[in-house]
């Protein structure tokens, strides 16, 4: 049943990225869409591990939210080519500047989040 889960999320987290990056359509520059993407899937991953413990268990949130949601959320296959692109069009400053701040970014939401005291 597990497989319905992670099925329905993806979807569901497709459909959420596809919305960022109409909103936020990369031309040239820093690729926003992507990076708030990630974020946000680190976001959602974070929260989902920081509640499960506490509430009663759901053999389907990890599932729907992790693996579905956040798997068709997050977009590191699209970070990848776009950092690919900043390389080759020789934008090294924006390149560097995206590598760094979205991991850092990332990093940071899970131990913000997983450090919260109820």
């Amino acid at each position: 049943m597990n497989w319905v889960f992670v099925f329905i999320g993806g979807g569901l987290g497709s459909l959420a990225r596809f919305g960022i990056s109409k909103a936020l359509p990369y031309k040239q520059g820093f690729p926003w869409a992507t990076f708030w993407s990630n974020l946000l899937a680190c976001v959602v991953f974070a929260l989902v591990l920081y509640f499960s413990s506490k509430i009663a268990k759901t053999d389907w949130l990890h599932p729907l939210l992790l693996a579905g949601f956040c798997g068709g959320f997050s977009t590191f296959s699209t970070f990848s080519h776009e950092n690919f692109l900043l390389l080759s069009n020789g934008q090294y400053s924006i390149f560097a500047l995206n590598v760094l701040v979205s991991i850092l970014a990332g990093i940071a939401v899970f131990t913000l989040v997983l450090r919260l005291n109820p």
